[in-house]
């Protein structure tokens, strides 16, 4: 017999509600759970963060907590969050997410405006032959976001020296849940030889066999459940690790049942059953065209100028994924046409920079931009429409009926995306506010509701 104890640790990333591969993975790690306990040796499963994703019509329609249970289902033993769980939901849906987990969640740097933390900070679990394995999470911090939704979120740089403080001295293996970033976590490796293995999430970075930085080995899985990370560790009679290699194994892979295939296709249904309830009657064909200002687009730009009070707004018709026809419009028609988890927001902008986007945004190439992440769940980025802001014949541009003045600030209602400085770096340093925990898909309901009135009044 072996006279050393086998410890098998399997990590998810960033999975994002993409349930496609998710019977086939769900029956892998319990038959490997399974097996490896047979032989002997000690099994431990964690999510880091991301599982969740609004653009699902099942995880929107039970604000998650179908997620939840299918962590349960697979036999997770930990998790920590990411910014889908953690800034996509209200306050309250967050706080009562993981009501019903049967599972850790381990968050070191998120607590209540009072203090009290979130989550559990970490833990220490103990294999049969006595060795103690510390696990703690961390999430990215928004902190703007966190603050606007009444949560405090702190330095993860802190964080993490904190909890190895408080850890190493206690336990045989340390182990950070990461949704923080690549750089992030090649960083906490060089600062603290203390930990033993990384797990990371939130840049969709990939280890295939797993990176060595300083003493620590870091896993990855991509994204959208293409991947399961596994790493095999070996450890002595005290305790310690005396061998660490890492791997991942591809879901696309793994064996199909009819049933696996059948599995998505009733997720998506259910999902939009409890979606679809009417909420106002439309009373015009709303039409959409990626390269061309529609009616969909002037109904949208008003929207935003009246559930913001702002000077002008701007935004692209690439968040539509569809069109509306006249009559009634359920939320899951609205959660189809807008599934991206996006916020308003409403950034202060001196004439002569607003001046600056309009002309930088006639481009002929930018309406063909792809665009990928910042919540955005369609692909090109379409034309930008300005509502409420026109450029005259004679080169003109005009706010409402005033002339644009160069030296003026004017409020400018957007899509958060292009507040993070991807696009428009200068907008990233501008005074702004987000609209919480309202997603674009709210504020068009509410333009519905004020224009058509409610079906429930």
């Amino acid at each position: 017999m072996d006279s050393l104890e086998t410890i098998h640790i399997y990590h998810l990333n960033d999975v994002h509600s993409h349930f496609h591969n998710w019977p086939q993975m769900s029956r892998f790690i319990r038959e490997k759970t399974a097996l490896h306990q047979k032989e002997g040796a000690s099994t431990f499963t964690f999510d880091l963060g991301d599982f969740i994703d609004r653009s699902h019509p099942l995880t929107d329609a039970t604000k998650g907590r179908a997620n939840v249970q299918l962590l349960n289902e697979m036999g997770v033993d930990a998790v920590t969050i990411g910014n889908n769980e953690g800034i996509t939901m209200a306050h309250k849906d967050l706080e009562h997410l993981y009501e019903k987990a049967e599972f850790d969640v381990l968050v070191s740097n998120l607590n209540h405006l009072d203090g009290r933390p979130f989550a559990k900070r970490s833990i220490i679990y103990e294999t049969p032959y006595g060795t103690k394995i510390g696990v703690f999470g961390v999430t990215a911090p928004y902190y703007q976001f966190y603050k606007q939704l009444d949560w405090e979120v702190t330095d993860p740089y802190e964080a993490v020296a904190e909890m190895v403080e408080i850890l190493a001295s206690k336990v045989d293996i340390l182990i950070c849940l990461s949704h923080i970033g690549e750089r992030f976590d090649r960083e906490i490796a060089k600062r603290h030889s203390e930990l033993t293995i990384i797990l990371g999430a939130h840049t969709h970075h990939l280890f295939q066999h797993g990176e060595y930085v300083n003493e620590s080995l870091l896993g990855a899985t991509g994204k959208y459940a293409e991947y399961i990370g596994h790493m095999k560790l070996k450890v002595d009679e005290h305790h310690q690790v005396v061998s660490r290699r890492a791997g991942v194994i591809r879901t696309d892979q793994l064996a199909v049942t009819y049933q696996d295939a059948q599995f998505s296709e009733d997720y998506m249904k259910k999902g939009k059953e409890l979606l679809n309830k009417p909420i106002f009657h439309n009373e015009f064909n709303l039409s959409n065209d990626l390269f061309q200002t529609t009616e969909l687009d002037r109904f949208f730009g008003r929207a935003l100028l009246e559930y913001t009070g702002a000077d002008c707004a701007m935004f692209n018709s690439g968040i539509f994924l569809g069109s509306l026809r006249r009559g009634y419009v359920t939320s899951e028609q609205l959660h189809e046409l807008l599934p991206h988890p996006i916020n308003v927001a409403t950034v202060e902008v001196e004439g002569s920079f607003l001046k600056h986007i309009y002309e930088k945004t006639k481009a002929e190439d930018w309406p063909k931009i792809e665009v990928r992440g910042l919540g955005f769940r369609g692909t090109l980025m379409g034309k930008m429409h300005f509502e409420r802001l026109y450029e005259k014949a004679d080169g003109t541009i005009f706010i409402g009926n005033r002339r644009l003045r160069r030296d003026e600030t004017y409020r400018l209602a957007t899509l958060d995306m292009f507040t993070f400085g991807f696009f428009f770096p200068e907008l990233a340093e501008l005074p702004k506010k987000y609209y919480m925990p309202e997603l674009i898909r709210d504020v068009f309901a509410w333009y519905g509701i004020q224009s058509f009135g409610s079906l429930s009044s």
